[in-house]
């Protein structure tokens, strides 16, 4: 059984919220997209996206044949996995090409991560600084790999966690949906085990309530959905709420 529930916030400081989140329980498909651009031209990235991707996810769901796969299939890669990266291909020609079209809307951009759910397995695409996190036996793990500068710096060595923390470029991400016409997606699967909460989140929330503390509002992890994610948001709110705050959240039980 697969139980979801998403929820934002604008935050404290913000006057708009960019970031959208989809909750589809009948495709079993769960998205956070958080904007970037200037006016509203981030709430508009973030939408088209979340648009995009529901589309093809619903439209290759089931016995559908008369599918297009416009970037062909991956033979490394599930079903799942083509579906949900393609799937965010097609949102970043579309946020792109909008982009190009409407000159206020120049330079829009939005993070993705998305997950897909079929049977035990969870299957997860992202890009940009929007995470995935997983909670098993009373540990958290990050499923994805944030696309900033500073995570490319701490992989080679250069930064060290404490340094990221106050590092001034910390928030400077380097791929996003819509930035350029080609994209690649960070492509991961994890198989579930019963009791296992996954959650999605925007830099809003992880940005200001680090790993101890997101794992003690997700406990126990049996609480309702609703309890943990209004949690999360009230402690990203109290931290400074700096940003606009997402999150949903995926629980599987067998």
């Amino acid at each position: 059984m697969l139980e979801a529930y998403g929820l934002t916030d604008v935050g404290r400081r913000r006057k708009l919220n960019e970031d959208n989140y989809l909750v589809d329980t009948e495709v079993n498909l769960f998205s956070v997209c958080d904007g970037m651009g200037g006016h509203n031209a981030g709430e508009v990235a973030s939408r088209l996206a979340i648009e995009t991707l529901a589309a093809f996810i619903r439209k290759s769901h089931g016995e559908e044949k008369d599918i297009t796969w416009p970037y062909g299939l991956e033979k490394e890669l599930s079903f799942e996995a083509n579906r949900l990266k393609t799937a965010i291909r097609l949102a970043n020609k579309r946020v792109f090409k909008t982009a190009d079209n409407r000159e206020d809307y120049t330079g829009m951009g939005t993070t993705a991560v998305a997950a897909l759910v079929n049977g035990r397995t969870l299957t997860i695409g992202s890009v940009g600084d929007s995470r995935c996190y997983l909670v098993r036996g009373g540990q958290l793990s990050q499923l994805t790999r944030d696309d900033s500068w500073v995570s490319a710096a701490w992989a080679e060595g250069i930064l060290t966690p404490e340094e990221i923390e106050r590092h001034p470029l910390r928030n400077v991400i380097t791929k996003a949906i819509g930035a350029k016409d080609a994209l690649d997606v960070d492509i991961i699967e994890q198989g579930l085990i019963s009791g296992d909460v996954a959650f999605l989140c925007s830099d809003g929330l992880h940005g200001l309530v680090h790993d101890p503390d997101l794992l003690r509002l997700l406990t126990p992890a049996t609480d309702p959905l609703e309890d943990m994610a209004h949690r999360l948001i009230d402690a990203a709110n109290a931290a400074g709420g700096k940003d606009n705050i997402t999150v949903v959240l995926i629980r599987y039980t067998d």
